[in-house]
């Protein structure tokens, strides 16, 4: 540095969410540079981050030194400039990504302080498919825009020693040295705040540790529960097969027996027999048919029905993982609100197949059941009467097997695997894109319905599709078509691409 040049301030951003304590991170830093003869100024712009609200926080801090050689007092900045910040603070890797967009992060002057853990944007979790963000691509942009990062997930710290993650990620700020205070420093300015003071230094010391590469303190992870005795035999007919079919199989009856009961994951690996015994002659025992076929049929029979979700809705560990997320204390009393809208269609489908049509068929009890329906309800399962509601729709789970959309689901996925196992003959990668060209039918209602529409589109081009010169990789195209939208126009152009196409010679 050149003794001769006029001071600067030291400029820092913190990215966070809402929830996250970026503010108390901010008024630590500034009561950290105002005891360590600096002026500190901070400002805070509230955003939206597609997740919660998200909040940029900006502080600079300027030697008292330097401001007496200096006349008049140094004016501070409003907004971190692109490519003049020292420090970024990101407590979400999604969010260092963001940092990196705007320019905030450079390789000649940044330090980059990154929390790996993620909280998915609303265009993550809508995506029709896996539309998560590749995190492995994410932290690399992040290393290369820096001239120094320091990453680790600051959430599970923060939570490992019941803090909060603005406080894990103070101690990696102060563990990167990138600031000319010691620790002690940064430890007084905690005990200066006086909340929640022992959980912090707590939080603290461990994102210190993880920023001097040190292992941090984390909890243990529970080992794998046993499977009860009834599950035994199921899962020892599960381990007969070889990966990658073993692992899924086991979480597929495990699914199934939570979804309905041990006779339902019965009735599952039944249906993956034949299957297993396709793809061994067939396959030359790579076992991906086999693999594809237990995860989509697994999905498949542990179908989203109404009886699936007022029970979901109701478990004692939804209303726990609630209390924890708004972090309510203990005697404090959090209010939840369903917001339902069921159409005639889910109600028939809940019925008894016989009765269930009747209604779908009929006029008069149609419209009443859809006037009733139209605008839906706002059901609060913190009261006793909206949770025995939804607890007397759960309780129909014994009935599933009688219902009208058991009947149909259980057609579709017997035409499915017979599907499945004629192409294999022929083949055997095609019969594995149309085992994982199941994903398309998914969810509820319109979702559904929209899904099982474009399955059947693909279906009924088979024929068209099996004359390309690769059947396999065509399908996989017009999948990723219809997963790429809920308007239809992607798949529309890649049918009509793939109708465009030569015939392959026979």
């Amino acid at each position: 540095m050149n003794p001769s040049a006029p001071p600067r301030p030291i400029t820092i951003a913190i990215l966070a969410m809402g929830g996250e304590g970026g503010g108390v991170l901010a008024d630590w830093l500034v009561d950290l540079a105002e005891h360590s003869g600096y002026i500190a100024q901070t400002t805070s712009v509230p955003g939206v981050a597609q997740r919660t609200g998200a909040t940029n926080y900006y502080v600079e801090l300027f030697p008292k030194s330097g401001s007496r050689a200096n006349a008049p007092m140094p004016v501070l900045g409003l907004t971190p400039v692109p490519g003049d910040v020292d420090i970024v603070i990101a407590s979400e890797l999604m969010e260092g990504g963001r940092a990196v967009q705007r320019g905030l992060v450079t390789p000649d002057k940044t330090t980059f302080i990154v929390s790996t853990n993620r909280v998915y944007a609303m265009t993550e979790k809508i995506a029709l498919a896996d539309g998560r963000a590749d995190s492995t691509a994410l932290l690399e942009g992040c290393r290369t825009a820096a001239k120094r990062l320091i990453a680790a997930d600051m959430a599970q710290l923060a939570e490992a020693t019941g803090s909060v993650i603005s406080a894990a990620l103070f101690g990696a700020l102060a563990g990167s040295k990138a600031l000319p205070m010691q620790r002690t420093a940064f430890e007084a300015a905690i005990h200066r705040g006086g909340v929640g003071v022992k959980a912090s230094i707590a939080a603290f010391g461990a994102g210190f540790a993880a920023a001097e590469g040190e292992i941090a303190p984390t909890k243990a992870a529970a080992p794998p529960a046993a499977p009860s005795s009834a599950l035994s035999p199921l899962m020892a007919e599960a381990d007969a097969y070889a990966e990658p079919a073993r692992g899924i199989i086991r979480v597929g009856i495990e699914r199934l027996v939570d979804y309905q009961d041990i006779a339902y994951a019965r009735d599952y690996l039944a249906r993956l027999k034949p299957i297993a015994e396709t793809d061994k002659k067939y396959g030359g025992g790579s076992g991906h048919l086999l693999a594809e076929t237990a995860r989509e049929l697994a999905l498949g029979m542990a179908y989203e029905d109404t009886v699936r979700v007022a029970e979901l809705k109701i478990r004692p560990s939804r209303f726990e993982r609630v209390r924890h997320e708004v972090q309510a204390a203990d005697g404090q009393i959090v209010e939840i609100a369903e917001f339902l809208h069921p159409r005639v269609e889910e109600i028939a489908d809940t019925l008894p197949a016989s009765l269930g049509r009747r209604l779908l068929n009929s006029g008069f009890p149609r419209r009443l059941v859809e006037r009733f329906t139209k605008s839906g309800r706002v059901v609060k399962t913190s009261t006793i009467r909206g949770f025995l509601l939804l607890y007397a729709i759960a309780a129909l789970k014994p009935t599933r097997r009688r219902s009208l959309r058991f009947a149909h689901e259980q057609k579709f996925l017997s035409e499915w695997l017979r599907t499945v196992a004629t192409t294999a003959a022929s083949d055997i990668a095609l019969a594995t894109e149309i085992a994982t060209t199941r994903t398309l039918v998914k969810g509820y209602s319109d979702t559904h319905e929209r899904g099982r529409a474009r399955y059947d589109t693909l279906m009924q081009m088979l024929p068209q599709i099996m004359t390309t010169a690769d059947p396999a990789a065509t399908l996989a195209g017009l999948r990723k078509a219809a997963l790429a939208d809920d308007t239809g126009t992607a798949l529309a152009a890649a049918i009509k691409d793939v109708r465009a196409l030569p015939q392959a010679a026979e």
